[in-house]
């Protein structure tokens, strides 16, 4: 599978999430297209019915990524357009090739749809009613499964994103903790720098003290030594 670029960038999940789901449908849809030149009568009315319901959802999805790209930064939303413009265009197509195929109405009802007999084209009428109403709930279900699901993937997003939050905030704590730490580490550094600088000085001070009483005691001791001599030659 190719490597969705979108896919690295922060603010682009849930895009991303749309584009997959998007890409999907339009496969089911190039699928179901593709098959129905094939079928006649009924089973190309279901077959249409439900590449119908295919469209319209590709249509949802298309809506929702549009919506999504005003959270998308904006170093992105040049390539996001030019996507959303492809895929804008490939519905288009999937749209004519859709009425192309619905307005052949030969192939639709098939060779012996008419009858000349009027009670026939009223039962068949009748029929046709019930078909529609059935289709018209089938769709309905579908789609309400289709957006319980995109309900289901968009909580499950929105439940990572939370355990996301979480894991970066215990680590945001984890790291105020070891921070903090330091910080009580560096405070209890500087007390000891502290009282070390204090009792050096303490020690210069008392080792200038010494020296100033040696001076002195020195300076006597050569006095005496010079009254000595000088008593001894008078």
């Amino acid at each position: 599978m190719a490597h969705n670029p979108l896919d690295t960038e922060a603010g682009t999940e849930l895009f991303s999430s749309y584009e997959a789901e998007f890409k999907l449908v339009q496969a089911d849809l190039t699928q179901k297209l593709d098959s129905i030149p094939e079928l006649s009568g009924e089973p190309r009315k279901a077959a249409l019915s439900l590449a119908e319901r295919a469209l319209e959802e590709a249509g949802e999805l298309l809506d929702q990524m549009r919506l999504e790209k005003q959270n998308i930064p904006s170093s992105t939303r040049t390539r996001v357009n030019q996507r959303l413009r492809n895929y804008d265009a490939d519905v288009d197509g999937y749209k004519r090739k859709l009425r192309t195929l619905a307005d052949d109405r030969a192939a639709l009802f098939g060779a012996g749809r008419y009858s000349d007999n009027p009670g026939d084209s009223q039962l068949g009428g009748a029929g046709d009613v019930q078909l529609e109403q059935r289709q018209q709930l089938l769709s309905g279900t579908d789609r309400l499964d289709r957006s319980t699901q995109r309900l289901r993937a968009s909580q499950a997003l929105a439940n990572e994103t939370e355990a996301i939050g979480a894991n970066t905030l215990a680590d945001l704590h984890r790291q105020r903790e070891t921070i903090q730490h330091t910080t009580d580490v560096l405070l209890e550094s500087e007390g000891y720098v502290d009282r070390s600088v204090k009792t050096l000085r303490g020690m210069a001070r008392r080792m200038a003290t010494n020296r100033v009483i040696t001076i002195a005691i020195i300076t006597i001791l050569v006095l005496l030594i010079f009254a000595v001599i000088f008593s001894k030659f008078r």
